[in-house]
């Protein structure tokens, strides 16, 4: 458990640094580009995302379980065989990739509604093959539970990108120019992270040896991951083009149809994905640790960590909800200038719930060898998503990406639960607590709401913010406290004994000295 936990704890610590850096940089994007550019870069996003989830998504992962049960058996020489396997995978899939758009532009072309996009995909290409290569190494240094090397490649690349897209943005003038230089930062942040990367790998003693037969099992493993996450990906351009296409059917003009899909997509979105820092981080600590347990049939272990994971996700969850439905249309107005934002922020919030439980159950699914059925899970959400995106922009107009997603998480959520109590026979008693955990939602909600209205009479939006959200996290928390969602005494006694220990330790280090 402490390894897990201090595993947890520096994969959170990197990656709330790396996320608030991005988050940051999205602002940065928002303001800079336009709405417009903003609009153009995020559907040549959706469209760059599906190519690189084929070649880096499954396939870390397996590489990652594989290293980690050859590493434990010393069989060194067959994990550098099997990495320079998925090596020449990665490299083959992700040079075809690149080569079927480029002969196939025009095609491709037809997916956009604005002919801009195409450019933009084509500056992002060379980075997919960098990808490929970033991640075949990062899942060896996975396997070998490296957390740091993983989580500093990942802040490399965030920081890279963002001096690359300072520098570049700085020689624009045109929406076009503003989105291309977006593209651009992309993808020389992808080329030297896996140039740092690679770095590592060899740095912390791994080896590249002669590909042996480990091409089938690569591949039979990773394909059904690599479904999901494709799946996933391929929902973002087809939202990308609906949605557009919905909207003008609507009433909108073209510009409008881009500048409010830039809106949700680009400002709303990234408030949204800010828990999964910390459930990202579970996750993978999580994979390894209980492909652990599985294989050595640790049956109570794996009970435990699943539902310890699960009220973990929810609490996290739950705790923004009402801090975003209170204060949502100020923090659009602080971070973006732009109300519509915030208000979208206010009504999209309940999605976090189902959408960390399907993250952290996506996860267990996985380490439990069940991927494929949480690729058939969230295909059936996702039909729900595509029908719902397809008919309700004409009533509720942008907001049917919210309702959308949400639909589809909670289903996806619903059906992996239910999977990961068959299969390992255990009661998850999750329900009362999310029960209570949303019961608290309601009078924080309204207390944050109320703090911010009399506040923004009074005193700027930095410090309205401040105040009020700060004052219904501690409410939130207060009242999970009386409903028994958690122990408050039990957490500060534990961490008051550790620090003693500490204490402890070190007067022994230096009286020895």
């Amino acid at each position: 458990m402490k390894s897990l936990f201090k595993a947890v704890a520096l994969i959170t610590l990197f990656s709330v640094l790396t996320r608030a850096l991005g988050f940051f940089f999205r602002i940065y994007l928002s303001r800079v580009l336009g709405a417009e550019a903003l609009g153009l870069y995020q559907v040549s996003m959706s469209v760059f995302g599906v190519l690189l989830t084929i070649v880096s998504s499954g396939l870390p992962l397996v590489i990652s379980k594989l290293s980690a049960g050859l590493g434990a058996k010393n069989q060194k020489k067959e994990e550098f065989s099997m990495v320079t396997t998925a090596l020449i995978i990665g490299l083959i899939s992700s040079i075809i990739l690149c080569a079927v758009v480029l002969i196939f532009n025009k095609v491709f072309n037809l997916l956009f509604t604005d002919d801009r996009c195409m450019v933009i995909l084509i500056i992002m290409l060379p980075a997919v093959i960098f990808s490929s290569v970033y991640s075949t190494f990062r899942g060896a240094l996975w396997g070998h539970s490296n957390f740091f090397a993983v989580c500093i490649t990942e802040l490399f690349e965030q920081v890279v990108r963002i001096i690359a897209c300072v520098i570049i943005v700085g020689g624009a003038s045109t929406v076009l120019g503003y989105a291309m230089s977006a593209a651009g930062s992309l993808t020389i942040a992808c080329l030297l992270s896996a140039v740092f990367v690679v770095i590592l790998y060899f740095v912390y003693g791994g080896r590249l040896k002669k590909p042996k037969n480990y091409t089938k099992k690569l591949l039979k493993s990773s394909i059904p991951i690599t479904g999901v996450r494709i799946a996933s990906s391929l929902i973002q351009p087809i939202i990308a083009i609906i949605v557009p296409l919905r909207l003008v059917s609507a009433g909108y003009t073209s510009a409008q149809a881009l500048s409010i899909y830039g809106i949700a997509m680009g400002m709303t979105l990234p408030f949204i994905f800010i828990p999964s820092a910390l459930i990202g981080s579970l996750s993978m600590a999580l994979v390894p640790d209980l492909s652990s347990a599985v294989v050595k049939q640790e049956t109570d272990h794996i009970k435990n960590r699943i539902t310890s994971s699960l009220v973990f996700t929810m609490f996290i969850s739950i705790f923004f909800i009402p801090l975003y439905i209170g204060a949502g249309e100020n923090i659009g107005l602080f971070f973006y200038d732009n109300s519509t934002s915030g208000l979208l922020l206010a009504s999209s919030a309940w999605i976090m719930l189902p959408l960390g439980l399907t993250n952290i159950s996506s996860s267990i699914l996985n380490a439990l060898g069940l991927e494929m059925k949480s690729l058939k899970n969230y295909i059936l959400g996702s039909i729900l998503m595509l029908l719902s995106i397809w008919f309700l922009p004409k009533y509720i107009g942008v907001r049917a990406i919210i309702v959308g997603m949400g639909i589809c998480m909670t289903l996806a959520s619903i059906l992996n639960i239910k999977m990961i109590s068959k299969a390992t026979n255990a009661k998850l008693n999750i329900f009362k607590p999310l029960f209570k955990a949303l019961l608290c939602c309601l009078p924080v909600a309204a207390l944050v709401s109320f703090i911010t209205g009399i506040l923004n009479n009074f005193i700027p939006l930095f410090f309205n913010l401040a105040i009020s959200c700060t004052l219904g996290g501690i409410c939130f928390v207060l009242l999970c406290e009386v409903f028994g969602l958690i122990n408050i005494s039990t957490c500060m006694i534990e961490v008051k004994n550790k620090l003693k220990i500490k204490k402890t330790h070190k007067k022994k280090k230096f009286k020895q000295t």
